[in-house]
């Protein structure tokens, strides 16, 4: 496939040389020798096949050498390309040139009164196509970067969606439901305002999720208040072995974050950790400054059975991805978990990419 590409590539390349050539060979060279064959013309031939491969070949070099710096083909860049081009080619091509109608000029036979004009003239003008040539591959770049970026973002929107529905899909599951009834059949025996409680927390909680699930994000607030009948549910469920606390410092109503993100950090916490009322695991979720939100537990780390997926926080990962470039940040030690997430302005709509790899 990759030879393919290249010899199609050469091909073209190649094509339109010979078509360039010809234009400037009927347009502007006016020699009296028409005939292709001669010294002159297969000299002008074979310089300029050689120049323009040279121009063509360096600017993919250094537009390659820029992928592999992850930095984006804009207009810095590409002037700073045009310029490193320009500077290696010119020197070349005058070269070519004086060789040509000075020191061998008895086998080009390039008929010249004034050899220094000629130079000037086939220099000046060898320079500009080489340019023009810089210029349109730069241009090509840039529309094939255009084009990567658009892939990118429809790839990155079917992966958003995939992922929010596997995540409204996981929160509306039958191993949820089941654990929720089964304390909420003890409650009844227990405390039976207790257990109306738990019903209109249970009953918010699936109202939420299914009114927001066509929803990525969701304003700080809707989350905070699903998160408040959350947190009493699972405390009544692990009555003293857990402690969920929240310290929000900021106006919830100006901020967004994905649906249900901090449910499922929470849910990670609980599937990963053992905790009991002898040793409680407690999740604090703080707000900092007005940039992002940090959930935090202490670790009593399960033995499992299998190395985690870590699909949850791939999950977040990827949806954030589709908002912003700040990273959701994960710390860990042998005593806390850290989640960092950041909080979105409440007007965001789109993808904010601001460099795609070229490929």
């Amino acid at each position: 496939m990759v030879k393919i590409a290249t010899i199609k590539k050469f091909g073209i390349r190649i094509l339109i040389i010979n078509v360039a050539y010809t234009l400037i060979k009927f347009t502007i060279i006016h020699d009296e020798n028409h005939d292709f064959y001669s010294p002159t013309n297969i000299f002008y031939y074979t310089s300029a096949f050689f120049l323009f491969m040279l121009a063509w070949e360096t600017n993919d070099w250094l537009v390659r050498r820029l992928s592999k710096t992850d930095k984006s083909l804009d207009l810095t860049t590409g002037t700073r390309i045009l310029l490193i081009n320009i500077l290696l080619v010119i020197p070349i091509t005058a070269l070519i040139y004086y060789l040509a109608i000075f020191e061998f000029n008895h086998i080009c036979k390039i008929n010249a009164d004034t050899p220094w004009l000629r130079f000037r003239i086939d220099f000046l003008r060898a320079t500009l196509i080489g340019f023009t040539v810089i210029i349109f591959n730069l241009f090509y770049y840039s529309l094939k970067q255009k084009k990567d970026i658009e892939n990118k973002m429809i790839a990155l929107q079917k992966e958003v969606m995939t992922s929010k529905y596997k995540s409204l899909k996981n929160q509306i599951s039958p191993h949820f439901l089941f654990n929720s009834l089964n304390t909420l059949t003890s409650l009844m025996y227990e405390d039976r305002d207790l257990a109306s409680d738990f019903v209109s927390r249970l009953a918010s909680c699936y109202r939420y999720i299914l009114d927001n699930r066509e929803e990525d994000l969701v304003s700080l607030e809707k989350e905070l208040n699903f998160m408040d009948s959350f947190i009493f549910m699972m405390n009544i469920r692990h009555e003293g072995a857990l402690s969920i606390t929240s310290q929000i410092f900021i106006h919830p109503k100006d901020y967004n974050i994905p649906t249900l993100s901090l449910q499922m950090l929470v849910e990670n916490a609980l599937k990963h950790n053992y905790f009991s009322k002898e040793k409680p695991l407690k999740i604090s979720i703080i707000s900092l400054n007005d940039t992002s939100l940090l959930i935090e537990n202490n670790l009593y780390m399960r033995k499992e059975t299998e190395n985690s997926t870590k699909l949850g926080l791939k999950n977040i990962k990827k949806r954030y991805s589709f908002y912003t470039n700040q990273n959701v940040l994960v710390e860990s030690s042998n005593s806390f978990f850290k989640v960092t997430i950041p909080l979105l302005p409440k007007n965001i709509k789109e993808i904010a990419i601001t460099k795609v790899p070229l490929i």
